[in-house]
């Protein structure tokens, strides 16, 4: 039930790994969540060699979008805000995927450039830090397609910010397909990512943090502060012991364990680049675009 002066928005975030809902009560400058859910729908694993989304996949996202949409009104949302990220902005067919969700449910789907993806991120990790940064803010945002890096102040907003084509869904794919990955497999994809890095000069912010399905996940395995030592245990674990193992001492989705080698190699590049350790953020891309949608109601 909502009170006087917020209102229940929610946002679903069609990712390249995931799709996530998230419903919470808004207002300028605040949020509070209601309710969150995911499905590990792997938009990215499905584009074809001609950049395509098979039509079976989807019909999949219709429906996962049409549920979660149903589950949001029920919980009193009036408005509902659809984000899609690097797997459908690259593929081909992305507007037949969009007329596809709007005819399931009539929610039309906004599709992120990387500038935009990057900007929402960093709305939403800025806005639920429990301090306020004194200097420039990093954000580092791991998406399943692409992963973006991103500086500003909460007063300022972005004043840098890349995207680039690396996320922990292709990278797992490409170069960490085996559970336990060998210290060669991590090095291959640690000397991908610093590849992607090298094209671009990122500036050291003051302080920095990381958002995205897997850096919350990493909470749980190294704690809220990603550093040498954090980066160093986790991986250790990662390399040592069974997905299912791990997914059942931290209570998590044992897809979203699979991802995590990947994007432990992102986040530990990300966190080189800026020159300083990662904080895990409480809020990203979907807390972004619920505080734009309340900027731009109040």
């Amino acid at each position: 039930m909502t009170t006087l002066g917020t209102v229940r928005r929610a946002c679903i975030d069609i990712g390249s790994n995931t799709t996530r809902l998230l419903v919470a009560e808004c207002e300028p400058g605040q949020l509070l969540e209601v309710h969150q859910e995911r499905a590990f729908t792997r938009i990215g694993r499905a584009l074809q060699p001609d950049g395509t989304i098979l039509p079976e996949k989807i019909t999949e996202i219709a429906d996962v979008v049409a549920t979660q949409a149903r589950g949001a009104a029920e919980l009193g949302c009036i408005e509902i805000h659809a984000v899609a990220t690097a797997a459908v902005r690259k593929a081909a067919n992305r507007d037949v995927l969009v007329a596809a969700i709007a005819a399931a449910c009539g929610v039309h789907v906004r599709v992120l450039t990387g500038t935009e993806e990057a900007t929402l991120a960093f709305l939403g990790a800025a806005g639920m830090m429990e301090h306020r940064p004194s200097g420039t803010l990093g954000v580092v945002d791991v998406g399943g397609g692409s992963s973006e890096l991103v500086l500003g102040t909460p007063d300022g907003g972005v004043t840098w910010c890349e995207s680039f084509a690396v996320g922990s869904g292709d990278l797992a794919d490409s170069h960490l397909r085996i559970e336990q990955p060998s210290q060669e497999a991590l090095d291959r994809a640690r000397a991908h990512v610093a590849d992607a890095l090298a094209a671009f000069e990122t500036p050291t912010p003051s302080e920095a943090v990381a958002v995205g399905g897997s850096a919350t996940s990493l909470r749980r395995l190294a704690g809220s502060v990603l550093d040498e030592r954090a980066f160093a245990r986790a991986f250790e674990l990662l390399r040592t012991q069974p997905a299912m193992v791990i997914g059942r001492r931290f209570a998590l989705d044992i897809e979203r364990v699979r991802l995590l080698p990947a994007a432990l190699v992102i986040l530990e590049s990300a966190s080189r680049a800026f020159g300083v350790p990662l904080q895990v953020g409480a809020g990203g891309l979907r807390e972004g675009v619920l505080l734009e949608a309340a900027a731009n109601a109040g």
